[in-house]
C-alpha cells in the first residue's frame, strides 16, 4: 500500500508529484526533489530576480549604507581610533568594495586588496564585545535608514552579524 503526502495548500498536481514524499511498504518516507522556491521581494509579492547585489539596489545602495554608517562611527569614542586615517573616506571605500563585491557586485575590493581575509586585517585592533555590539547599532541604523524589503534586510543584518560576533578577537575592556 503506497499513498503520498501533498505539501499543504499546492493547487498544480503535476508539481505536486515532484515534491511529495512517499511512503513504500516499510512506511519510510521517501523523500523527492522540491520544486524551486519562487522567493518574494516585497509584501505586495513581486518576485525577487537577480542576485541580492542588483536586488536591494547595487553601487547605489551600498553607497549609501557605508555613508549612514561612518556617520555613526565617526562620532564613537570606541570605534573612531580603530581608524589610523584621518579621513574616514578610504575606510568607507573598502566596506563598500567589500560588501558589494560579497553580494555579488563587482571584484574591485580583491582586484585591489586581494583576499579580503577579515579576521587577518582587524587582527591588529581590539575588538572586543563592545566595539562589536557599537559597530553592529551604527550599522543597524544605517540599513533601518534603507528601508530595505523584509527579505534583504534580514539577509543583509544577519550575515553582518555574523561577521560582526566572528571579528571579536579579545574580552579585554
Amino acid at each position: 500500500m503506497s499513498d503520498t503526502l501533498s505539501p499543504a495548500g499546492s493547487d498544480d498536481t503535476a508539481d505536486d508529484a515532484a515534491r511529495t514524499a512517499t511512503r513504500g511498504t516499510s512506511d519510510r518516507v521517501v523523500p523527492r526533489v522540491a520544486a524551486p522556491v519562487k522567493l518574494r521581494s516585497s509584501e505586495s509579492g513581486e518576485s525577487a530576480t537577480g542576485n541580492f547585489y542588483e536586488q536591494i539596489g547595487g553601487h547605489e545602495t551600498f553607497q549609501r549604507l557605508v555613508e549612514l554608517f561612518y556617520r555613526g562611527v565617526a562620532n564613537d569614542p570606541v570605534l573612531r581610533p580603530m581608524y589610523p586615517e584621518q579621513d574616514l573616506g578610504p575606510a568607507s571605500d573598502r566596506l563598500r568594495m567589500f560588501l558589494e563585491q560579497y553580494w555579488g557586485g563587482p571584484t574591485t575590493y580583491s582586484e585591489r586588496r586581494g583576499h579580503p581575509r577579515l579576521r587577518l586585517r582587524h587582527q591588529a585592533f581590539k575588538v572586543n564585545p563592545e566595539a562589536r555590539d557599537r559597530w553592529l547599532s551604527h550599522m543597524r541604523a544605517a540599513i533601518d535608514q534603507l528601508q530595505l524589503p523584509p527579505l534583504q534586510d534580514a539577509t543583509l543584518w544577519s550575515y553582518l552579524e555574523r561577521a560582526a560576533h566572528a571579528l571579536v578577537n579579545t574580552f579585554e575592556e
